[in-house]
């Protein structure tokens, strides 16, 4: 484990019953990172990041998180989580956009602090961020998926997190405006420094936004900056999505860290 990451995993392994979702995962993502985990359906990434955010233990190995085994780390103002049913909300929802992002900030001051001017000056910042400052007083169900989305990436943000965990944000989101979305998410990570762990299916779209791919399937296939993953050619990649990984097993070798 190296002081500069934010998430180690060590020979981490998972199953359900008698299948194997995740075997030997074995994964540093270094601070101020931009990671998308690539993978195909079935391939254990929800699971990765389930086991990553405390909600189930892992059957083998250990995760550190800021350093901290997992089972010991208290602190989790310090991530910030945004699931891909985020943009469920029905259009009658009686919640403005800004009553939304603000209700990430309650683990911080409490359920029934008052809000002073800086809470609220936070809450439009947060928004001004993903651009959505200008539907701060919109109710939230009225919004596309893609708006709603970006609101709860700025109700994670408001607590001022180190990490930001998404799980296909972009579902619901036209297609049309998922260059700009991952845009955002870019621009998020290079001026305020957050670290950026990402479970997409859109990896064309998003290989020139991150700084680092990891390519699941049980095992971990793949991982490195992104210009190593753009030199896999489209017969390594359909074998990765198939059941032959050939092309890309020489690199497990390297004991799963990001350089």
């Amino acid at each position: 484990m190296t002081s500069q990451s934010i998430i180690d995993i060590q020979q981490v392994s998972y199953r359900y019953e008698k299948d194997i979702v995740l075997e030997n995962i074995n994964l540093s993502i270094p601070n101020g990172s931009f990671l998308a985990i690539v993978g195909p359906n079935g391939s254990g990434k929800s699971t990765l990041l389930k086991l990553i955010l405390g909600l189930l233990k892992p059957q083998k190995g250990e995760i550190f998180l800021f350093g901290q085994e997992l089972n010991k780390f208290k602190d989790w103002q310090m991530v910030g989580y945004v699931s891909q049913k985020a943009n469920s909300f029905n259009t009658g929802f009686p919640a403005t956009v800004f009553e939304v992002v603000s209700s990430g900030l309650t683990k911080k001051l409490g359920m029934f602090r008052f809000f002073k001017k800086e809470h609220k000056q936070k809450v439009l910042e947060a928004l001004e961020a993903v651009g959505m400052k200008k539907f701060s007083s919109r109710n939230i169900g009225e919004l596309s998926g893609g708006q709603q989305q970006r609101v709860f990436i700025a109700r994670a943000l408001v607590s001022e997190p180190k990490l930001l965990i998404l799980d296909e944000p972009t579902v619901g989101v036209d297609a049309e405006n998922v260059n700009a979305f991952y845009q955002m998410l870019a621009d998020l990570n290079k001026s305020r420094g957050i670290t950026l762990l990402l479970v997409t299916h859109d990896i064309g779209t998003v290989s020139d936004k991150v700084t680092h791919v990891a390519c699941l399937n049980k095992h971990l296939h793949f991982h490195g900056e992104t210009k190593e993953f753009e030199h896999l050619n489209a017969e390594g990649m359909s074998e990765f999505y198939g059941h032959g990984v050939h092309m890309l097993a020489h690199h497990h070798e390297h004991g799963g860290v990001l350089n």
